[in-house]
């Protein structure tokens, strides 16, 4: 039998931070999809005390205790255990989430903060296709904007070892672009009702990518259940429904620095 969590956490501290990232991972899980921790024992067969002791940070889970918390999670075991590109990750946060979350706004104050450059993908994509956003769309379709997008990621981290980088709504959708992201950055969801991102739209005057819509505020609630999965795969998630700015800033900088202690 292994050696008992209080013993592995004083002799390997780097063992015991990794416990603690898997932890973290679990519990912005649960808060992502309002799932109690006894709903998630149930469901995964792992017992609640030893969740508890997990997302503490204090349990050395088992190879297939992980692979059936990762069943009930309906996530791959890699995302929970992923390590690649960790030493990159702590010196860029990316911003997720709609529209309306909040990604330009506090992503612009946490950069200076942090004295950290802040970049707004969205106009990485413009500057690779030499043409606004609109028009990327309307003239090359979704398929060849995707290429543009992820080569404007990979540009943006070679030529920053350390950024805030607020990502476009849906990069979530590309696989590839979004591991990239996740590599190589402590990725936040900036998550909030389709409510809240509707008012905070409305307040900006521009309903992209909802513009032409009948029922806006139903498209977005379909954006969000459909991207809900994708979302919750960031390294930790700050719900900013209800906030002010003060307060959502506040929290996001205290997470900032806890994911990169």
């Amino acid at each position: 039998m292994g050696a008992p969590p209080s013993t592995l956490q004083r002799e390997d501290p780097a063992e015991a931070a990794y416990l603690g990232r898997l932890g973290d991972r679990v519990r912005a899980w649960r808060a992502a999809h309002a799932m109690t921790r006894k709903a998630l024992a149930l469901a995964s067969g792992v017992s609640e005390r030893y969740l508890a002791q997990l997302e503490a940070g204090q349990g050395n889970i088992s190879v297939l205790l992980l692979r059936k918390l990762a069943h009930a999670m309906q996530v791959p075991v890699e995302v929970l255990v992923r390590e690649h590109g960790a030493a990159s990750k702590n010196t860029r946060i990316a911003l997720l989430g709609l529209r309306g979350a909040g990604k330009s706004t506090l992503g612009t104050k946490l950069a200076q903060a942090l004295g950290l450059p802040f970049i707004e993908l969205d106009r990485e994509v413009e500057k690779e296709a030499g043409a606004p956003l609109g028009e990327v769309f309307s003239m090359y379709g979704q398929e060849v904007f995707r290429r543009f997008e992820r080569k404007a990621l990979a540009r943006v981290l070679k030529q920053h070892a350390r950024a805030v980088i607020a990502a476009g709504g849906s990069l979530v959708t590309d696989p590839d672009t979004y591991n990239l992201l996740l590599d190589h950055c402590t990725c936040v969801w900036l998550k909030a009702t389709p409510e809240e991102h509707m008012q905070r739209v409305m307040a900006q005057g521009d309903l992209r990518p909802f513009k032409g819509s009948p029922a806006a505020l139903e498209e977005i609630r379909r954006l969000l259940a459909d991207r809900d999965r994708l979302y919750a795969r960031a390294d930790a998630v700050l719900n900013t429904t209800g906030r002010a700015l003060k307060q959502s800033f506040a929290e996001l900088k205290a997470l900032a620095a806890r994911e990169n202690a």
